[in-house]
């Protein structure tokens, strides 16, 4: 794997940022021909290349050193009963092949696509359920209370809500 990997370091030093110029869905991305277009020569020039398959639900993406046949494989399963506004089935499956073969590529070769900002957002707390509160919510209700953390007000305010 030594030759694999050291044409893989070489080549992650050389590839630039992809820039996200498709529009679709609500964001921007790079698509998969924008990918290849400043992959392909980079990859030639570093002895390496790609393959893709549809293996029964999963995409499998093998990244592979040329002269040594040196080979590292991903495989990521294919969302299973998913349904896109105004596309059937067969086209929702299109759909996911491309942006599963899109994002493997990509992690496998380290790329950078724009700024990273998938988690940058703030996160949403789920809301307790009723069905999530229980016995254990009024012991520690009563704790607080005998602790003197809070007013016997509060604590028949906050037994109140769990009812």
């Amino acid at each position: 794997m030594k030759e694999l990997y050291k044409a893989l370091a070489e080549f992650q030093q050389e590839v630039p940022v992809i820039l996200k110029d498709t529009t679709g869905y609500g964001y921007k991305y790079a698509d998969l021909p924008a990918i290849l277009k400043v992959i392909n020569p980079l990859l030639k020039k570093h002895g390496l290349g790609f393959y893709q398959s549809i293996n029964g639900v999963s995409v499998s993406t093998i990244i592979f050193h040329v002269k040594t046949a040196e080979q590292i494989e991903s495989s990521t399963a294919i969302p299973q009963d998913v349904k896109l506004k105004g596309s059937n089935e067969f086209q929702v499956l299109g759909s996911a092949i491309t942006y599963i073969r899109r994002y493997a590529l990509s992690a496998m070769l380290g790329l950078i696509t724009d700024k990273d900002t998938d988690a940058s957002g703030e996160q949403v707390k789920p809301k307790a359920k009723p069905q999530d509160l229980s016995t254990d919510t009024q012991e520690g209700i009563r704790n607080l209370y005998n602790a003197g953390k809070i007013t016997k007000e509060k604590a028949v305010e906050l037994n109140n809500l769990l009812k």
